[in-house]
């Protein structure tokens, strides 16, 4: 074993330690001649320099923190000190709650200014105990983590009791008396909605899940509402009995209550013709109604034409549009519809899509993305909307050009057409007389096949083309016969 070096470690006259011998502790260095407390005093840190915001005022440091951007001041600034943290929180206006536990407790006193607030993560309950390797559900931006030992592994027990939801509502309602936008899980018989709508009587926007049709009831306290999402509990996600969801009777209660209502979004709900034609008759604001995943009895289209200020009408994931329409003389139609949207629908049932179409036919804009079924013949009864002036189709693959040309061409005031994704509609198969529309068009996006896409972004770069380059390219020695590549020897080549 090799003795240490004596030049590193002289124990006397040598002034202790070397210092090139500790280069990996700098903190440990001792100076020749130097006491022992110099040691101390040169690892103490240097005096920290006077806080030069303290002379600001609050008012003062408020403006200034509100110039910069929403992440940093959420990300930086709050974690300078506490009285940063204080004051960014006033400037906060909008928040996602995923702990129950900060609603009742820290929330009025961390964001006292919040207009927009989203409580629905938080009335998930956590799995009492939950594994390593537990599934994620994901609807939408909400995550739900399952237990699997749970029976079933989601239902009403995910989320929290309906008293400690009214005790967190109870909190908002008091002390934000200023919120426009409350997204939050409605209760059987919730007593925090009714707080809600009293203390907050500037609330505009209100998005509710797991609705029943005694959950609405609160609603119609609302004096200003203007916006209304309603998700109805279902029974897969929610473990919610026979009884639950929203039915007519719903529909009805909030259409006599919300009569200021400009849009109306209803995920899931039940219901017929008689809830569709209540809020067609009580909401005569109503300019936008979305309808989504519907479990309506048939004949619910008729109802559309009560709604007489109605401007926009989309479906959004429906499996059917309606079983059965009824004879088209008793459709009625909405006069004032400007827009129809169609977001991934099931578009197969000829006789739904003809009653569809037969009471939008006053739409100005037609838009389809990602639909099923819309076949040529399908989308032949797109031609009862006569003033169609925007035309949008996206991810509608059964769709051909010949299907597409014997429509658009029969549009005198169309103006503006999108087709993208649409791989079956080719290039080489335009028709003179479909060039000769997308010259008159004030606005044209074509990308319908991705292969074309593809071969047009590509155009100039020299991809795609050095495998053809490389094997024009013979080395002496080689031959090709045939397909095949043949070697000879360097004096037999030709």
């Amino acid at each position: 074993m090799p003795e240490p070096d004596r030049h590193l470690l002289s124990p006397g006259g040598g002034g202790g330690l070397h210092r090139d011998g500790l280069k990996g502790w700098p903190d440990l260095w001792v100076l020749p001649g130097k006491p022992r407390h110099a040691r101390a005093a040169a690892m103490a840190p240097p005096d920290c320099a006077p806080d030069q915001t303290l002379a600001f005022s609050d008012e003062l440091l408020l403006r200034i923190l509100a110039c910069l951007p929403e992440p940093h001041l959420t990300a930086a600034a709050s974690l300078v000190c506490k009285r940063w943290m204080r004051l960014s929180g006033r400037l906060r206006l909008r928040l996602v709650v995923r702990d129950w536990a900060f609603v009742t407790h820290r929330l009025p006193y961390r964001f006292p200014n919040l207009a927009v607030l989203d409580l629905f993560p938080a009335s998930i309950a956590a799995p009492a105990a939950p594994f390593r390797a537990s599934p994620v559900l994901t609807c939408g931006a909400v995550s739900l983590t399952l237990d699997p030992s749970a029976d079933p592994p989601l239902g009403a027990c995910r989320f929290l009791a309906d008293d400690v939801l009214d005790r967190g509502l109870a909190v908002v309602a008091a002390r934000f008396p200023n919120l426009r936008r409350l997204s939050a899980t409605a209760a059987a018989e919730s007593g925090g909605l009714m707080d809600i709508a009293g203390g907050c009587a500037t609330l505009q926007e209100l998005e509710l899940h797991r609705c029943t049709d005694l959950a609405l009831r609160p609603v119609s306290a609302f004096a200003h509402l203007q916006i209304l999402r309603i998700v109805a509990a279902s029974s897969p996600l929610y473990g919610t009995g026979e009884d639950g969801g929203v039915t007519d009777i719903g529909l009805t209660i909030l259409a006599h209550g919300c009569k200021r209502l400009v849009k109306l979004e209803l995920v899931g709900c039940e219901g017929s013709y008689d809830g569709i034609a209540a809020v067609g008759r009580c909401c005569a604001m109503l300019e936008e109604l979305t309808i989504a995943d519907h479990k309506m009895d048939g004949g619910w289209l008729a109802a559309l034409a009560f709604c007489g200020n109605l401007k926009t009408l989309r479906l959004q994931g429906c499996g059917r549009i309606d079983d059965d329409p009824g004879p088209a003389e008793h459709l009625g139609a909405c006069l004032t519809l400007e827009s129809l949207q169609l977001h991934h629908c099931q578009l197969r049932d000829r006789r739904a899509l003809h009653a569809l179409f037969l009471v939008c036919e006053g739409a100005r804009e037609l838009l389809v993305q990602n639909c099923w079924g819309l076949e040529d013949d399908m989308f032949a009864l797109a031609g009862l909307c006569r003033r169609i002036k925007f035309l949008s189709l996206e991810g509608c693959s059964l769709l051909t050009t010949r299907g597409v040309e014997s429509i658009v061409t029969s549009w005198n005031d169309l103006q503006s057409l999108e087709v993208v994704g649409c791989n079956k509609i080719k290039d080489e198969e335009i028709t003179p007389a479909l060039s000769e529309l997308f010259s008159n068009l004030k606005e044209l996006k074509w990308r319908p096949d991705n292969k074309s896409l593809l071969a047009a972004s590509l155009s100039g770069t020299g991809m795609g083309k050095k495998g053809r380059v490389f094997f024009k390219r013979i080395l002496p020695g080689h031959q090709r016969v045939k397909g095949k590549m043949l070697n000879y020897p360097a004096g037999v080549a030709a």
